[in-house]
């Protein structure tokens, strides 16, 4: 069998047909140490071996060696073969920079256009370089899961892997990740619905993506809160919808009973509402669930955090309201366990499912079933509700320590009034005339990593609250001691009054 470089030789001599055999070889072995197709130190083959590969002489490998070692780019030891230099040749450096800056400059007179869709997500794209630290909003302390236990129970599955879990999956994922979790959240989240109705995502915006592919046509109208997360947001732009925002308070999204133009979905996020936090009240659930069936419409609800509840009993889902209802429920391990876990799930009506499974299987091909098997197992034997549990404990001592810090060194006006004890983030409440887009940037230079309330709000919406979202969940206290007294510092520097 050829070596990858036994097989880059033969297509460059091909390529290079000027001068004798070894002068071309020579410079084809040139090229790839030039090239780094061989690395600084890499260890060439045997030349007998390389002669055998490329079908030359003997001699013809060891001339082109001799003439590599001559200039250069490459040593060799008697017993210890030959390799290519740690440093390549003063002269060679000095070509090879002027080269690239030709190069650099040749590419910067090209013109390459993005599409329409591709240029207006770019304009929009609001995904933060900083996913990790104060006061990143959303990261769960990754730190904290018993990473030994999910790994054991992993490597005894991968041992003597199942064929069906190694291959392209098209049944809507792992169909034992599907029964646990129809049994998990007909206990903790009050939804209906069985293994047969759950297909299983990589995280909430392949979700997002789904469902609006399949259920949207281009130019529909789609209901979303405002604010809202900007992810969402994107995606659905990206396919086309005509988004309407409506606006939120203390009772979730004021929803618009007798629309000229009726939606074809409906995004909310009624547990928790993000990034404002207020909970959808019995009320407006009612009108929407009545809106959707008059109207043929579809509520997704973006249950993205609803495990991480520290006082009083978790709110049930909207889609367990009523039985049949018009609701699409969105879930996802990422806060739970960890992000790049890349495990979501939707559970949808029965009359849909067999349409968005084999949708899901045309556009994504599904994967990562070892990990969902393994996901599964790790419900299966208790280890999730057991994270669950000590997590909801460590985040509310780490939301109460933060509270208690906004109240004595600014004051109870700093605390959003819908700011529950839940979630993975709370709202910093700034005055209206504040620029929180600024002291977020400023604070990011401190090394601060808030995000500006403002922004999550569409542009032209006149009303938008000013603040900041505090992510609480991956930071421990002493840090978060460290962080605020810094973000305090920044908020006095843009001439906000502080208790202390």
């Amino acid at each position: 069998m050829r070596s990858l470089l036994g097989d880059y030789l033969l297509q460059r001599l091909q390529q290079d047909a000027a001068g004798t055999l070894q002068t071309r070889l020579f410079r084809c072995l040139r090229n790839a140490i030039i090239d780094s197709v061989l690395a600084p130190k890499t260890r060439l083959p045997a030349s007998r071996d390389l002669a055998k590969e490329i079908k030359v002489s003997r001699n013809t490998v060891l001339n082109a060696y001799e003439q590599l070692q001559a200039q250069g780019y490459v040593n060799a030891r008697t017993g210890q073969g030959t390799w290519v230099v740690e440093k390549l040749p003063e002269s060679f450096l000095v070509k090879a920079e002027n080269t690239s800056t030709q190069l650099q400059e040749k590419k910067a007179q090209q013109n390459y256009n993005l599409s329409q869709r591709g240029s207006y997500l770019l304009g929009y794209s609001a995904a933060s370089p900083y996913q990790w630290g104060a006061f990143v909003p959303g990261a769960p302390d990754v730190t904290e899961f018993p990473h030994q236990i999910f790994s054991k129970i992993q490597m005894r599955l991968s041992r003597e892997p199942q064929v069906n879990h190694l291959i392209y999956s098209n049944a809507g994922g792992c169909l034992e990740l599907r029964q646990e979790l129809a049994e998990y959240l007909k206990i903790a989240r009050s939804v209906q619905c069985d293994a047969d109705q759950i297909i299983i995502t990589e995280g909430t915006h392949q979700a997002i993506d789904l469902v609006s592919r399949t259920l949207s046509d281009i130019g529909d109208e789609v209901w979303i809160e405002d604010p809202a997360y900007w992810g969402a947001r994107n995606i659905l732009r990206i396919n086309g919808v005509n988004l309407r925002s409506l606006p939120v308070d203390q009772e979730g999204i004021i929803p618009d009973l007798h629309p000229q133009k009726p939606p074809k979905l409906i995004f909310v996020t009624p547990s928790h509402q993000y990034p404002l936090g207020s909970h959808l009240s019995l009320e407006r659930r009612q009108q929407l669930i009545a809106l959707a069936r008059q109207h043929n419409s579809w509520i997704v609800e973006d249950d993205y955090d609803s495990e991480f509840r520290f006082s009083g009993q978790p709110y049930p889902s909207l889609q367990g309201l009523e039985p049949d209802s018009p609701v699409i429920y969105m879930g996802t391990f990422s806060k739970t366990i960890y992000p790049a876990l890349r495990i979501g799930y939707l559970v949808v009506p029965k009359q849909l499912f067999s349409s968005l499974r084999i949708v899901a299987s045309e556009l994504y091909r599904g994967g990562h079933l070892i990990d969902q098997q393994t996901l599964a197992e790790f419900i299966r034997q208790g280890h999730y509700e057991a994270h669950i549990r000590r997590m909801r404990l460590l985040y509310g001592k780490r939301h109460a320590f933060l509270i208690d810090l906004i109240r004595r060194h600014l004051g109870e006006d700093f605390l959003h009034a819908y700011n529950t004890a839940a979630g993975l983030h709370l709202i910093l409440k700034l005055p209206s005339s504040s620029d929180d887009v600024l002291i977020a940037s400023k604070a990011l230079d401190q090394g601060i990593k808030v995000r500006a309330l403002s922004q999550y709000y569409t542009k032209h919406y006149s009303t938008r609250q000013k603040g900041l979202l505090l992510g609480f969940a991956c930071v421990r206290e002493q840090e978060i001691l460290v962080a605020f007294g810094i973000l305090l510092k920044c908020l006095r520097e843009h001439g906000i009054c502080t208790l202390t």
